[in-house]
């Protein structure tokens, strides 16, 4: 697995870029609300956006990132932005899928772009992300939703290792069988949902054990949690549209949690997926 260096926090991918080790999931986001909350991101210090094609957001999330480099705030350089093409009829004809992220996106090059969701073409469409990669397009590619079975099915298929894996990965399902499967090949682990999603984070912040340790730093049960995330090596992007939140969400790297409090956030692990992938 790439080290996660907390003085530049970043980690470094097996294709040679850097890859910011916290940001902004923009899956619940559209419209002016997606705009102002990447830039709220952006301007709390956050350099990396998640986006997908499913998402129906990629224009905003790219006229956020254009208004930041245009207005001095950011270098194109500093942002890692990645998006997804979906199974069905995007990774049937993915190049015209691809060219579709990337012409939405409209930020020249893309950092990262992973196939969704496992499907029959998903060999495929790997192989079309990866003459992108060859033309420049994009810098990285991957996948989103491969667990150890789907793994151990697809690696030996392709030619570029994946750069990253991303799954659902909170206290509640915390993935401990996968993530050093992924880690041991030389791929990054990113959680989605790593607040718990949707529905579900009142109940993971109220939870005794997550206040009890987020109270010893000063910090909030979030925060609690995505520096849990960060120290189990697992790159964290939750969501949210409230600049205040989005700020606490970024602001990480001034405590660190025990040995002790890692193995009793561990000790929560019930297996509950929040979604359905």
């Amino acid at each position: 697995m790439g080290v996660f260096n907390f003085d530049t926090r970043t980690v470094m991918l097996n294709s040679g870029y850097a890859l910011p080790l916290n940001g902004l999931g923009t899956y619940s986001l559209h419209g002016e609300e997606c705009v102002s909350s990447v830039r709220a991101a952006i301007d709390a210090g956050a350099r990396l956006f998640d986006t997908a094609s499913a998402y129906g957001n990629e224009e905003e999330v790219g006229q956020a990132v254009r208004a930041a480099i245009d207005e001095g705030v950011v270098t194109r350089e500093e942002l890692f932005v990645t998006t997804k093409i979906y199974p069905g009829s995007e990774m049937a004809d993915p190049e015209l899928a691809i060219q579709a992220c990337i012409d939405r996106l409209n930020i020249g090059y893309v950092d990262l772009m992973l196939l969704h969701h496992p499907d029959r073409n998903d060999v495929l469409a790997y192989q079309a992300m990866e003459r992108f990669v060859d033309a420049g397009a994009i810098r990285s590619v991957g996948l989103s939703n491969w667990y150890v079975e789907e793994l151990t099915d697809f690696l030996p298929r392709v030619e570029t290792p994946p750069a990253l894996v991303q799954n659902e990965i909170h206290p509640y399902y915390q993935e401990n069988d996968v993530i050093p499967f992924i880690q041991e090949r030389g791929i990054v682990v990113q959680g989605w949902y790593p607040l718990g999603g949707r529905g579900h984070t009142a109940e993971l912040f109220g939870d005794p054990v997550i206040a009890e340790v987020a109270a010893a730093h000063g910090v909030s049960p979030a925060q609690a949690i995505l520096r849990w995330n960060l120290q189990k090596g697992v790159v964290v992007i939750p969501g949210s549209s409230d600049p205040d939140h989005i700020r606490e969400n970024a602001e990480l790297y001034h405590f660190s949690l025990t040995d002790e409090e890692m193995g009793r956030i561990d000790a929560l692990d019930r297996g509950e997926k929040h979604d359905w992938y």
